[in-house]
């Protein structure tokens, strides 16, 4: 445990954005999962779920959560998903 007062604060920042960072990937990860999820099932919604995973693929990049070039990967890999599911 840190004696020193400003490690004290910057351990409670610390878990805060931890914690901040963990709520935002699992969102990403919700959207993504119901966006694919809807484009087997071949919803009306598909194309709202996809655009709204796309949606918190950027935000969590813009937050810094994700790095950019890996939510550009993660979109273009959903992408891909999606249009070999509906060519199907």
């Amino acid at each position: 445990m840190a004696n020193i007062k400003s490690q004290i604060k910057r351990n409670k920042q610390n878990e805060r954005a931890r914690l901040r960072n963990k709520a935002v990937k699992a969102e990403v990860k919700t959207r993504t999962k119901s966006a694919l999820v809807a484009a087997e099932r071949n919803d009306d919604n598909s194309v709202e779920a996809l655009r709204l995973a796309v949606k918190r693929i950027d935000m969590a990049a813009a937050k810094g959560v994700i790095h950019k070039n890996q939510a550009a990967n993660r979109k273009s890999r959903l992408m891909r998903r999606i249009a070999a599911l509906s060519s199907n």
